[in-house]
């Protein structure tokens, strides 16, 4: 008699074959960020699991930060990191380690991806003219060479999907003077995703998403619609860290991601149970009532 263990494993398959159907060819943007790029064993999980959507279908876009590997960096040079607002503070030197930094992350995953036999090619915002910015400030504070993005030209990305490559993205990109900028990861994979239409947008976070009720951990919400997120924010529910996450995930939406997922990076396999399962483990960000994980609209 077959083992029960070698049925579960196939009833899991079963359940994942509607979102692989559903969502075959359709383009994925993954912001990678948070604990999920410190400890080596996740991050080998988080790409396994991009490198398997890949795989079975899927059109995947990695845009990554760097945060906490920038500060090291900056304190190794005998710098102390400021912060404005939860916006670094970007001064010419700190600029260059920066852009050096994020380049290194970019290079080690485009290495790991490839070492589980996936090809990817590692870009930032300048290739291609991908990402273009004007100066942002916080709150009237000049904070340096901080990036606002004006515009995403993604036409390197779609001929890098076409060609069968994964992209890898790190949030570095040019104003209209050629000057070079840092950009904030999530706004970054933001804009790309919404350039491109993405079927897709995932958030990895240190958080396991969104909560009713923040001082609550059994009040996480599975799934979450546009109109709810805007009540959440409005009614002051949601922790401050969380409000421009949540309002990055509303635009998107708006602008035509048809699906946004906030997920707990320190959980092993998170996309794909997340992706592939009916409950999922994190906040799925859904435009409408009546709108299924694998629903067309």
């Amino acid at each position: 008699m077959v083992k029960q263990k070698y049925l579960d494993k196939a009833e899991v398959l079963i359940e994942a074959l509607p979102y692989i159907q559903r969502f075959n060819r359709k383009i994925i943007v993954v912001k990678y960020g948070g604990s999920a790029m410190v400890d080596e064993e996740l991050k080998r999980s988080v790409i396994q699991d991009v490198v398997l959507l890949k795989l079975v279908g899927f059109k995947p876009v990695i845009v990554h930060g760097g945060g906490k590997e920038i500060s090291r960096w900056v304190n190794k040079v005998g710098k102390e990191p400021q912060f404005i607002n939860g916006l670094r503070v970007t001064d010419e030197e700190t600029m260059e380690i920066a852009e050096m930094v994020l380049g290194k992350v970019n290079k080690e995953l485009v290495t790991l991806v490839e070492s589980l036999g996936v090809k990817a090619v590692g870009i930032s915002g300048k290739d291609g003219a991908l990402l273009t910015v004007d100066k942002k400030y916080s709150q009237g504070q000049d904070i340096g060479f901080v990036g606002n993005i004006t515009a995403v030209n993604p036409k390197i990305l779609y001929d890098l999907l076409e060609k069968d490559f994964l992209p890898i993205v790190c949030p570095i990109g040019l104003d209209d003077n050629f000057q070079t900028y840092n950009i904030n990861a999530d706004d970054a994979a933001c804009a790309i995703a919404k350039s491109m239409n993405a079927e897709k947008l995932a958030f990895l976070t240190d958080i396991e998403g969104v909560y009713k009720d923040p001082k609550d951990p059994d009040s996480l919400i599975s799934k979450l619609f546009v109109n709810e997120a805007k009540e959440l924010i409005s009614q002051g529910n949601v922790g401050g860290g969380m409000i421009p996450k949540l309002q990055n995930c509303i635009d998107a939406i708006e602008d035509g991601v048809s699906r946004v997922h906030i997920l707990d990076g320190r959980i092993k396999h998170c996309l794909l149970l997340e992706i592939f399962t009916d409950k999922g483990i994190g906040t799925a960000i859904l435009r409408k009532e009546g709108i299924q994980y694998y629903d067309v609209q």
